[in-house]
């Protein structure tokens, strides 16, 4: 590593901080003034609010880390410029493709490390955080639990399980209940294929029923189309929100390899689109250096304009990469695509005017 990869680095390193710093204080002001006051009804301690504030940071940071990459690298080439080292540099015979090389460098093992952080770190960080927010101040009680993809409810006389639901139609799949007698003995186990919950009722499609019967051994009934009376409706079923936000990369992959194809496909789309999240900094950056330069050089702007310019590329950026991960949820478009377009597209893009601004 040569001099001048060292002193880019340690630039852009400092800026990085910078940003972080800023935008993760800003969030947690921003949330303290809207929470603080639940704590105070609640009549919690400030050292449960530290607690939970200080348990947001992870996930505040796998957010903010690739729109602070751009920013990092953006103010590191505009201060370069400003206090002409760039100008120095192109007259020593430097591209400006080997001035970029440390700075896609670093972002990449920072981009690593948000990824460790999104393995490790950021979802007990969440589950933790938003337990306090849940059940000490908010006094919601979970019902629920999410193991290996499965939901599971206990309800007032069995346990429900499903493997997922559409909660707007109120419809689980993969659906099963189990209640037991007074012995502890299997009294009824339900399955079906799907369960949709209509005014009063459960209708049931493609399962079959087991039940026990007075001598001790089980009825079993194979239907399509049935209509079950059960003691709980999906009101019941509370599942705080940060459930399934607990669940690491690695798990998701291990879902995404299962029997289940519809349990596959939803693994499949969110691993990708975590995945894609992390490594958006990146392309983003790779695009954003030649567009400040061309500003530098020919609309003679600043880092007051070049630093809105290139929040407003992420911006625009994450709306169409949030765009089509809407269109990815609804089956509309291929997953992989979805996720990975708008990097191939920004880093080509990139290196193209890049190039272009080395023939200058």
């Amino acid at each position: 590593m040569t001099l001048l990869d060292r002193y880019l680095i340690k630039q852009f390193l400092g800026n990085l901080l910078l940003v972080l710093g800023s935008l993760v204080a800003i969030y947690l002001l921003v949330d303290f003034f809207e929470r603080i006051d639940n704590f105070i009804e609640a009549e919690k301690s400030i050292g449960l609010a530290a607690t939970y504030f200080l348990l947001k940071i992870p996930f505040i940071i796998d957010q903010l880390t690739p729109v602070c990459i751009l920013l990092a690298g953006i103010i590191t080439i505009g201060l370069l410029y400003r206090n002409r080292e760039l100008m120095s540099l192109h007259a020593g015979g430097i591209t400006i493709f080997r001035i970029s090389f440390p700075l896609f460098f670093i972002s990449g093992c920072i981009t690593l490390a948000a990824l460790a952080n999104a393995q490790w770190i950021s979802p007990q960080a969440v589950t933790a955080s938003e337990t306090i927010w849940q059940e000490e101040v908010k006094k919601n009680v979970a019902k629920g639990i999410v193991r290996h993809g499965r939901t599971f409810y206990k309800g007032k006389e069995g346990i429900y399980s499903f493997s997922s639901k559409d909660s707007s139609r109120r419809q689980f799949h993969d659906f099963r209940y189990t209640s037991m007698n007074k012995e502890n003995i299997l009294a009824r186990f339900l399955t079906a294929e799907t369960a949709k919950w209509t005014e009063n009722s459960w209708n049931l499609i493609n399962g079959q029923e087991k039940t026990l019967q007075g001598n001790g051994s089980y009825a079993i009934t194979v239907f399509k189309l049935e209509e079950k009376k059960l003691p709980d409706t999906p009101d019941d079923f509370f599942m705080p929100p940060y459930q399934g936000m607990q669940t690491s990369i690695s798990q998701l992959f291990g879902y995404w390899f299962t029997e289940d194809t519809a349990e596959a496909k939803r693994a499949m789309i969110e691993v990708n689109k975590r995945l894609s999240f992390i490594f958006l900094g990146l392309p983003l950056l790779i695009l954003a250096i030649p567009i400040m330069l061309f500003m530098h050089r020919r609309l003679k702007g600043d880092l007051a304009i070049t630093i809105p310019t290139s929040c407003g590329i992420a911006f625009g950026a994450w709306a169409l990469w949030n765009g089509a991960q809407a269109l990815s949820q609804a089956g509309q478009l291929n997953p992989l695509m979805a996720s990975w377009a708008i990097h191939c597209v920004l880093a080509t893009s990139g290196f193209f005017l890049l190039w272009r601004q080395n023939k200058i």
